[in-house]
């Protein structure tokens, strides 16, 4: 139970330490080297990798929520920034500056290529391979388990919210209609969700101790590990564009 897009793309093929050194290198690039034009062109290779793993549409609906955030820094920044002096257009008393629409639109592509870059991962990547993988590279199984924990949060709570509004609407209860009927359904929904969330989380350690999750020793893995073509390729251009990046900053 993952957000994981089962499809047949190239970029599934990728090796998963690939793709998580991808979203480590394109995010610390647009942060490296904060020119708009630059930041625009990793965000658009994030985007072109979404489209090509065929999964652009899973990421459509986190980018329209995030729409919140994106106005909020265009509004802050663009009227109360400190170094506005250049008036782009005035609403009444209050006037939008270039200066300040400037560092909004340098931190909205910055928003928008760090969800991208996490979308390659996350749809395009089955998260027990991955955790499998920085096992294998050294990562402590511990973490490795609270990592795999994290990617299937979301998609636990949703099944889980599913069952408990399923078994409420079968009592009687209004789960549909305006805002005011979700509002009222929405706090006797949420108790149950999060008790069970809960009493999940102790049953899973539970079947861990069991399985002997502590105990000392040499581990064994129940896959073999895959060859990934042209692996090594890849996080070595990666590395070379981060390092150029940084070398670029220093020396400009």
């Amino acid at each position: 139970m993952t957000l994981y897009v089962d499809k047949e793309s190239v970029i599934h093929r990728i090796d998963p330490i690939t793709k998580l050194l991808y979203v480590f290198v394109s995010i610390a690039i647009t942060y490296i080297l904060p020119l708009h034009g630059f930041v625009l062109g990793v965000t658009v290779v994030s985007l072109l990798l979404l489209i090509i793993g065929k999964v652009l549409w899973k990421i459509l609906p986190i980018i329209g929520i995030s729409l919140i955030l994106i106005i909020s820094i265009i509004i802050v920044q663009g009227f109360f920034h400190p170094d506005n002096e250049t008036i782009l257009f005035s609403i009444g008393n209050v006037s939008l500056y270039k200066e300040g629409f400037s560092v909004a639109l340098l931190l909205t592509l910055r928003v928008l290529n760090m969800l991208s870059a996490f979308g390659v991962l996350i749809l395009t990547t089955k998260p027990d391979e991955l955790v499998e993988r920085l096992i294998k590279k050294g990562l402590s199984p511990k973490i490795g388990h609270v990592l795999l924990s994290i990617f299937q949060l979301i998609p636990q709570m949703q099944a889980t919210m599913g069952k408990i509004t399923d078994a409420q609407r079968s009592r009687g209860m209004e789960t549909e209609g305006n805002l005011v009927i979700r509002m009222k359904a929405f706090f006797p929904l949420i108790g149950p969700v999060v008790l069970n969330s809960l009493n999940d989380t102790r049953e899973r350690a539970i079947a861990l101790e069991m399985r002997g999750f502590n105990l000392k020793g040499k581990k064994t893995f129940l896959n073999k590990s895959r060859t990934y073509r042209y692996q090594s390729a890849m996080q070595g251009f990666l590395c070379i564009v981060l390092i150029s990046t940084i070398l670029w900053r220093i020396f400009q």
